[in-house]
């Protein structure tokens, strides 16, 4: 069984690359130090570092192995809070798994408060979180729910989910294009100009995805820009770069120089879901759940 020290004295050697300096960020020796390293090793049957005469790098294998420990990690200090919290008796608190859409539709915050006013001293913890980790802290009950972009397969054994919202996307011009003041935007008028388009870290094909959309829907964008999130493609937008597709809740806060127009034509739209455990294991997440289910602007999804 993996133990969980020695895991912690590999991502400090790892992020070091070096076994000394590792040492005294760890405030232990040195030696004891390599031997818990070559121990894992051995248990492992891998070969985790290539050492050097003053340094150690990791292998391929343990790149692979680094990224999935760190998430171990945050999974046991995820766990270790929730028992502490248990121990303490506050109800055994919340944890509460989210991504950036769960704050900018209002969903979250909305929740947060109403929970706030029926329950002040329950203790919340929120962990940004990519999507799949959020499913597999709520398997291994270090989540309580999760708000994110893609449900759970509607024939998952542990867990299920519901829609909660699903944005329209809304086309971002800047002032003084000629699109700003048409009074309707078509197809058409949308095909070959410069485009900023939003990295969508739910599909890995995300890029050729909003091609194959905007095909669809009549038009080809020529893209010139890649922007990491919405807010930094309205920034482009302002500075007359080219156009952009971002969701209603993130347009409400565009910056200066960017005018936004609808598209009821353009189809496809960024959905928000509630994702949790199929057995409860206790009142208080039950109650959460019910409460941010409260805050649906959609009917209800799959799942119970």
């Amino acid at each position: 069984m993996l133990d969980l020290r020695q895991l912690r004295y590999f991502v400090a050697v790892a992020e070091s690359e070096h076994v000394g300096r590792a040492a005294e960020r760890l405030h232990i020796s040195q030696s004891p130090l390599s031997r818990q390293i070559a121990q894992l090793e051995g248990e492992l049957g891998l070969t985790l570092f290539e050492r050097e005469r003053r340094r150690v790098r990791l292998t391929a294998d343990g790149r692979t192995f680094l990224s999935e420990t760190r998430s171990l990690l945050r999974h046991a200090d995820r766990l270790e809070g929730l028992g502490r919290r248990l121990g303490r008796g506050e109800e055994g608190g919340l944890c509460v798994g989210y991504v950036d859409q769960a704050m900018h539709t209002g969903v979250l915050p909305s929740a947060l408060r109403r929970l706030r006013e029926e329950r002040p001293n329950v203790h919340v913890a929120l962990h940004d979180l990519p999507p799949g980790e959020q499913l597999e802290g709520l398997r291994q009950r270090s989540l309580d729910i999760a708000l994110l972009g893609t449900p759970p397969e509607q024939d998952d054994p542990d867990l299920t989910g519901s829609l909660l919202a699903s944005e329209p996307l809304l086309l971002a011009v800047p002032v003084g294009h000629a699109l700003a003041d048409k009074e309707a935007v078509t197809p058409e008028d949308l095909d070959q100009q410069p485009w900023i388009a939003v990295e969508n870290t739910r599909l890995p094909d995300w890029r050729d995805a909003f091609l194959s959309d905007s095909t669809r829907a009549g038009f080809t964008p020529r893209i010139t820009l890649e922007a990491a999130e919405p807010l930094s493609a309205l920034g482009l937008v302002a500075s007359g770069l080219g156009l952009a597709l971002v969701q209603r809740s993130m347009a409400r806060g565009a910056p200066e120089g960017v005018l936004v127009r609808e598209l009821p034509w353009y189809e496809q739209s960024v959905p928000l879901w509630a994702a949790w455990h199929r057995i409860d294991l206790r009142p208080l997440v039950a109650s959460f759940r019910r409460t941010v289910l409260a805050t649906s602007t959609e009917p209800t999804g799959h799942g119970g």
